[in-house]
């Protein structure tokens, strides 16, 4: 890993509003992301991991804080500069897969490449994820592990500098999950693409180049793997 780092974000809080109530979900979060590592951010339900994520991504706002990626400041930016970084820089894995029912492999992916400044074709991007063999299939005619494989080539097919995953195997079985980690895993590996997954699965922390554990809106602790496994050596 570089020493500059793609993120760093300092002293973030996000408190949203209930009714008459404030629930902090970040509360003072320093956090730094380098190229081409593999970040998994573990965390029960509601320790502020997703919260965190969707700040990076540009899709939420902190209440207070800074977020630099690269020499941008995020939390100077208005919604079009944000727009404009989720599209260039950043690629998104949800737990559900948000594909378009009446398109198909290929096409879903076509939704990014053709909006891309240099994107992977969408062909290639599903041979990436080892779906080169069901491009013409329709979601409907897809496992849950092949949505989400056509999920995470649409993610990465336009080349994006960071991957961000939340819960990508959450609603999967375990082998089923362990073969989309197992994409991830190449992505990272192959593209060179700064990954941060969250994550409340304990064992899936084994792929990381480093462990980032989040408790109550705060970074309990950050620790450095030095025995990163494979996807496929995961039991849980």
């Amino acid at each position: 890993m570089a020493d500059e780092a793609v993120f760093s974000a300092r002293q973030l809080t996000k408190i949203y509003r209930m009714g008459e109530v404030d629930v902090h979900a970040l509360r003072g979060v320093d956090l730094e992301l380098f190229p081409g590592e593999l970040a998994v951010l573990l965390g029960a339900s509601g320790s502020g991991k997703s919260t965190l994520l969707n700040i990076l991504g540009g899709l939420d706002v902190p209440t207070s804080g800074t977020v630099i990626y690269r020499d941008h400041d995020l939390t100077a930016a208005d919604e079009a500069e944000l727009t404009r970084y989720r599209r260039e820089h950043v690629g998104f894995v949800f737990q559900f897969y948000n594909l378009i029912p009446s398109l198909t492999a290929r096409e879903n992916v076509a939704l990014v490449t053709d909006i891309a400044q240099d994107p992977i074709e969408a062909e290639d991007a599903l041979e990436l994820v080892g779906l080169g063999e069901r491009l013409d299939h329709f979601p409907a005619q897809l496992s849950g592990g092949e949505q989400q494989r056509v999920a995470i080539a649409r993610a990465v097919a336009k080349r994006p500098e960071v991957l961000l995953c939340d819960e990508p195997t959450g609603a999967l079985d375990f082998r089923t999950g362990q073969l989309v980690l197992s994409v991830i895993e190449r992505v990272n590996r192959e593209l060179g693409t700064t990954t941060a997954v969250i994550t409340h699965n304990a064992p899936i922390a084994k792929l990381a180049d480093r462990v980032i554990t989040m408790g109550d809106g705060k970074i309990t602790g950050v620790e450095r793997n030095p025995h990163r496994v494979t996807a496929s050596e995961i039991q849980w």
